[in-house]
This record gives C-alpha cells, structure tokens and sequence, in this order.
C-alpha cells in the first residue's frame, strides 16, 4: 500500500511539473518591422502617433473631359507602439480623399515562431476588417487577441490623429 502511494504522489507531481512548464521564450527582444528589419527600440520611438503627408500625384486631362482636377494629397499617419504582452503593436495608415485606403503593420510581436504564425493569420484579416469598416471597431481575431487588441488601439490613435474619428 505505501509503495502505490508513493507511486501515485510521484506521479502526480511529475505531471504538475509537466504542465506547468513553459517553452516559450519570453525573454526580451527587439522588436521588428513586419519587413524583418529591426525597428527603435521602444524608448527611441515616438510617444504618439506621427502624421505626414505625400505629395500630391499629377493630374493630367481625362479623355473626354476638358480639364481634371488633381487628386488630394494623400496623409499618411504612424499610430504609437502599444504594448502587448507577446510585444509591442504599431500601425501606419495611409488616408486617400477623406477614406482610410491601406494599413500596414510596423512592429509587431515576433519574438518566437508562435508570434510569427498568429501574425500571419491575424493581420491580413485585421486590415480587410478595418478598411471594410473604414475604423477600428472591429472584431478581436480567435487565437490572436492580444495582437488584435493592440492592432486596434494603434489604428484608432492613427485615425483620431488623422481627424477621421471613430
């Protein structure tokens, strides 16, 4: 009898030490752009988001009509790093006639394969959300919360700088 109690509390105690342990790797690490190249550290980054604007493209003479008008400048505008567990999040959209036109990821969390897979999956969904939405009231992605938590408060930060509101 003692020796199956012994067994049965080894045995126990293995596989809560089994469960428990952790493969991933937390540690710190720098971040990079969805390019791969690394990005500033965090403490170098802007605190907030940054607008900027592109020229404006040249206009020639529609066939048809007798004079076009010159599209207007296009704004581009970086939303701040928001911290995740996993690792910081930071978008820049790009704005073209008063419509949100394109969002493209520049840091997220890669600090493991794991990251590296969620990513691949989230953000593609992420942006055709959010540019159907014209916002970023969108919805959280199964199995990439954190990263479309942080998505999202990023865009929404780019977006009220660029004066598009909610």
């Amino acid at each position: 009898m003692r020796r199956v109690t012994a067994w049965l509390l080894g045995t126990i105690c293995g596989l809560v030490l089994l469960v428990s342990y952790h493969t991933s790797t937390m540690g710190p690490a720098a971040p990079k752009t969805s390019a791969g190249v690394l990005a500033a550290p965090a403490g170098q980054a802007a605190s907030g988001p940054t607008p900027t604007t592109a020229p404006a493209s040249s206009g020639g003479t529609a066939p048809g009509s007798a004079v076009a008008t010159a599209p207007a400048a296009d704004t581009v505008v970086t939303g701040p790093q928001v911290p995740t567990r996993r690792g910081p999040v930071q978008v820049q959209i790009r704005i073209e006639n008063g419509r949100l036109a394109d969002i493209v990821p520049v840091v997220l969390p890669d600090s493991n394969y794991r990251d590296e897979r969620i990513n691949a999956y989230a953000v593609p969904i992420l942006r055709q959300e959010a540019l159907a939405a014209q916002s970023a009231n969108i919805d959280t992605v199964s199995g990439a919360t954190l990263t479309s938590d942080g998505y999202a408060a990023s865009l929404q930060a780019a977006l009220d700088s660029a004066h598009l509101g909610r």
